[in-house]
């Protein structure tokens, strides 16, 4: 599932190319891609016409785009596969086209929402006083808002008596890290991922912070993190963050820092990407 800096670099595209068309019609080609939308795909459709879409915006991995004048927002689920396309009107239709917009203007082109595996959609929600859709009005700040708070994330990290990586996939806490990324800081940083929470200074917080930001920053510049086809820009190009990846994907490979063999581990139906030698596993309490 892309995290920050993908839906990032979509919300970014979305904002150069979309931002504030009126919509001339919604043609929806799949109901599971507006499963989501509990009045189904006429009523999405319907709905959309005639509307102003205003400035793209974002919260972590979620993406909204906000329709002027109503108090709604189309959110956007990208799910495994799911990918906002900005493409000229009568160009081919791809293999998993599931939604498309049409604009009215003269700048001949239309926004596709495709999505191979269809666990992603859109979805009409009304807006909170903030702006955020309602069903994410929960959702953390994440930690390249201006507004993040640190110093309410370490008292936070401190009452959680979590594991780190656990709380830093808590988007209750912070949003926009994934699996990628809190591998990523967490080797910046020398912390193993079952490190508990608790025991986390303000020193070892704001370290922690500094690389989750730093890593996220450096993602953002060349477009993400893509591995395969499944995660592009709105110009169907890939992010090669991928090339640059310290932890991530690399067992079996040598610690960039100490050349010790890098060593993946399940963890939560996922992978943790390490290295034994930089982060130590915590002690065990007898």
């Amino acid at each position: 599932m892309p995290e920050l800096p993908e839906v990032e670099v979509v919300r970014r595209g979305l904002e150069r190319w979309v931002a504030h068309r009126t919509v001339a019609d919604a043609e929806v080609l799949h109901p599971r891609a507006v499963r989501r939308h509990i009045a189904g795909a006429d009523d999405f459709a319907h709905r959309l016409k005639g509307h102003r879409i205003g400035v793209p915006s974002r919260r972590g991995k979620y993406l909204w785009l906000p329709l002027e004048d109503t108090g709604q927002s189309i959110l956007a689920h990208l799910g495994m596969s799911g990918q906002l396309l900005v493409q000229p009107q009568g160009s081919p239709d791809e293999k998993h086209l599931r939604i498309r917009v049409r604009f009215a203007d003269e700048f001949a082109t239309e926004l596709r929402f495709v999505d191979q595996r269809t666990f992603g959609g859109l979805s009409l929600h009304d807006s909170t006083a903030d702006g955020l859709p309602d069903v994410i009005a929960h959702i953390a700040r994440d930690p390249l808002d201006p507004l993040f708070d640190d110093e309410a994330f370490h008292q936070a990290l401190r009452r959680k008596r979590s594991t780190i990586k656990r709380a830093l996939l808590d988007q209750s806490l912070i949003s926009g890290v994934g699996n990628i990324y809190a591998d990523e800081a967490l080797w910046r940083a020398r912390v193993h991922y079952e490190r508990p929470t608790a025991g986390f200074t303000r020193p070892r917080t704001a370290e922690l912070l500094g690389h989750v930001r730093d890593v996220m920053t450096a993602a953002l510049a060349v477009g993400g993190t893509s591995f395969d086809s499944l995660y592009v820009n709105v110009n169907g190009e890939s992010g090669y963050f991928d090339r640059s990846l310290d932890a991530y994907g690399r067992e079996g490979l040598p610690c960039k820092r100490c050349g010790t063999p890098m060593r993946r581990r399940p963890w939560m139906n996922r992978s943790s990407y390490f290295c034994p030698r930089c982060q130590r596993p915590p002690r065990v309490s007898s």
